[in-house]
């Protein structure tokens, strides 16, 4: 149990920062009318993230980013996403409850979203592989797969709790600045990680 709980308390210090992935989840729960509606982005994003460990823990990932032409692929291909991610939120903010009913982005948009602000994002990769595929390594059999294992279950209450965080701001979007512009906030969020990502690979 020891490296299960050590694979938790891993994933949780790793995906704790809002970032582009959560910001994204935060929304969706925020903007969609029932929260229910949110889950193609949370199992989407879920299903990413379960990915990206598994590969570290293999190795797989490791191998792929050493390749200069795929690794820079990525970092444009991420760019322009979040760039197009962030123009999306801006234009559909959530609207106010004394207004119009929510403008909610549909399923289709909501796994393309998610998956382009897990799997293109260059610094997930780096994360699963330099801290979760590294830590991985002090394990065997057994005990790498607990371990593995509590990274993935982090990963996914994680996502279910931003999908319900992001619900209960949303109820109340009519009292505050944050509830009615949250998805201002998360595409900033967006444009501030594009500009890094940016920013340290020129």
């Amino acid at each position: 149990m020891e490296a299960f709980i050590q694979g938790m308390l891993l994933a949780f210090g790793l995906i704790l920062p809002l970032g582009p992935q959560n910001a994204f989840i935060l929304s969706q729960g925020a903007t969609q009318p029932r929260l229910w509606q949110a889950a193609p982005a949370v199992i989407t994003a879920g299903i990413c993230d379960t990915l990206l460990i598994l590969l570290a823990v293999l190795g797989v990932s490791a191998v792929l980013l050493e390749v200069p032409t795929i690794k820079m692929a990525m970092v444009i291909v991420g760019v322009c996403f979040l760039l197009f991610i962030a123009w999306q939120l801006w234009k559909t903010p959530a609207d106010n409850k004394n207004n119009a009913p929510r403008q909610r982005m549909s399923w289709q948009k909501q796994i393309l979203f998610a998956c382009s602000v897990s799997l293109l994002n260059p610094y997930a990769y780096l994360d699963t592989i330099g801290v979760i595929g590294t830590a991985a390594m002090s394990y065997h059999r057994h005990d790498r797969m607990l371990f593995t294992t509590g990274c993935i279950l982090t990963s996914w209450l994680w996502f279910i709790s931003m999908t319900v965080l992001g619900r209960i701001v949303g109820a109340r979007e009519n009292k505050g600045f944050i509830a009615r512009h949250i998805n201002h906030i998360a595409a900033m969020i967006m444009l501030f990680s594009a500009g890094y990502v940016v920013y340290l690979n020129v």
